[in-house]
């Protein structure tokens, strides 16, 4: 599971689309979230979107692996996203808030956790408002929120500082092999290779 968090406009999701176009067995785990799509989003793909009924009705009935409320809206990655994943063979990509991320972290101590930080507060606050026409207090506090956020990044496994795309891509695809060169991931091939040097295990066969 490779973790991935950053304020709101710090470019994750651009950073993520590249990494999954260009890194194979990488699969993205899509959330269920009971805000209404963006322009572009398409359902199945980008979210789940369900209204709030339906989206507490998945957390009564234990359907996620880690739910939060952020923005007042409530997000949530579903139990069967990690299953499917892992009986395809996959590794899963998700992109989380600070709550989700540490909610997954402690039920999966060897997942990869990366924080994706904005090259400054002015660079966030112009990402943030060309998104479309927002009261002040709507800036203010994502703002403000992405201020909370950006604390807690020395709690990841890696950070990219995204002052340019490219290199961010290349960052988030270097941690990714890397993590996959990991000795307890590749202890089971290791293990049977290493059955191959003992001469019991070979007149065995």
């Amino acid at each position: 599971m490779i973790v991935v968090s950053g304020p709101s406009g710090a470019g994750k999701s651009t950073i993520l689309q590249r990494a999954l176009a260009e890194v194979r067995r990488l699969r993205f785990s899509v959330s269920h979230t009971t805000r209404p799509p963006r322009s572009g989003e398409r359902e199945g793909i980008d979210y789940h979107f369900v209204s709030r009924s339906e989206f507490q009705r998945l957390v009564d009935d234990r359907m996620f692996l880690e739910w939060a409320s952020v923005h007042d809206d409530c997000y949530g990655t579903a139990r069967s996203e990690y299953d499917r994943a892992a009986g395809d063979g996959v590794d899963l990509l998700l992109d989380l808030d600070v709550q989700g991320a540490r909610s997954v972290r402690q039920q999966f101590p060897d997942a990869v956790s990366v924080f994706v930080l904005p090259p400054s507060y002015e660079h966030l606050e112009r990402r943030l408002r060309s998104r479309g026409p927002a009261d002040e207090s709507v800036y203010a506090r994502r703002l403000r929120v992405a201020a909370e956020e950006l604390r807690v990044f020395p709690q990841y496994d890696y950070a990219i500082i995204n002052d340019d795309l490219d290199e961010s891509v290349d960052s988030l695809k270097a941690i990714i092999r890397a993590a996959r060169c990991r000795t307890s991931r590749v202890e089971p091939a290791a293990r049977k290779i290493l059955s191959t040097f003992d001469p019991d295990e070979k007149e065995s066969r």
